[in-house]
Formats: structure tokens, C-alpha cells, sequence
């Protein structure tokens, strides 16, 4: 009698685990989002700037499918941003202490170590860039093309919150 499942192997393994979407993955899909919309990009239309399916832009904004380098690379030239700007506001991991466990060099906890991988950035904290909401706001207030004015305006909604 032979066994038809085959045993797992190292390969399966970190294929499975690289395929896995992390918080980290939802934070680069809302900013991509954000900066779509900003924009007045549909998903479609970035789809086309970039020569994917405007599926496969819901999931990287979503955060079900990871963003590889070079497609994320491609998406920021699209939206005229820095690649940085997809990691803004991402709260940082807690580095381990200088009393804990000391590793060698080949184990050297970085922020990328699996302990890391399903964070939760700004627990608790409203999303407000996801929100209509906030887009129009700033819609607007970058419509406003005299600098002058839409300073005035930024310290008039300042001066309300105190």
C-alpha cells in the first residue's frame, strides 16, 4: 500500500510562507489605494499604466496578494510617488532588547523575521486615509492654487481644533 501524500519539503514550506500577506502588505495596498484616488485613477486605469488586470490591483489594495519589488516599483512610477511612500506611517517592529538572547550573525532578528509578519500596525487607530472623506478633503484642498490662501485655510482648520 503506498501513501499518496508526499512528505512536505523546505521548498513547500517557505513557498507557502512567502505567499502569505502580512499587515504589511494591507498597509502598501491602502497607500496604493490612496494614492489612486488621489489621483482620480480608477483601478483600471492603473491596471493599463502598468499592464496588469484591475483584479489583480484590488487584491495588492486589499493586501490578499503581496506586491513584488518590481511591480511595486512599476506602480510607483504610475502614481508619481517614491517607493517610500507605500511604508509611511508603518509603525516600526519593537526591536528585541540588548538583555535578550544574543544570536549569532546568521540569526540576527531583523524587521523582516517571521515574529514580525502579522503586527498589527496603529491597533486601534481609525483609518482615516481610507476614508472618502478625507480624499475629497484634500481633493479640495489642493485645488486651491493660490499658496497663500490654502495655508490661510490649513491654519483656520487648525485654529478649530483648539
Amino acid at each position: 500500500m503506498t501513501n499518496s501524500k508526499k512528505a512536505p519539503c523546505v521548498q513547500d514550506e517557505v513557498r507557502s510562507t512567502v505567499s502569505r500577506a502580512t499587515s504589511t502588505d494591507a498597509h502598501v495596498g491602502k497607500r496604493i489605494r490612496l494614492r489612486r484616488t488621489l489621483l482620480g485613477f480608477s483601478q483600471e486605469k492603473l491596471g493599463e499604466l502598468i499592464g496588469i488586470t484591475f483584479q489583480q490591483i484590488q487584491k495588492y489594495e486589499r493586501g490578499t496578494n503581496r506586491v513584488g519589488a518590481s511591480r511595486l516599483y512599476d506602480i510607483a512610477r504610475a502614481l508619481e510617488v517614491p517607493i517610500t511612500f507605500f511604508f509611511e506611517d508603518l509603525t516600526p517592529p519593537q526591536h528585541a532588547t540588548s538583555s535578550a538572547r544574543t544570536f549569532g550573525f546568521s540569526e540576527t532578528r531583523s524587521p523582516f523575521h517571521r515574529e514580525y509578519a502579522n503586527a498589527s500596525p496603529n491597533r486601534g487607530a481609525p483609518d482615516l486615509l481610507s476614508s472618502k472623506e478625507t480624499t475629497d478633503l484634500i481633493r479640495a484642498y489642493y485645488s486651491i492654487t493660490d499658496i497663500k490662501v490654502r495655508k490661510n485655510v490649513l491654519e483656520l482648520i487648525r485654529s478649530m481644533n483648539n
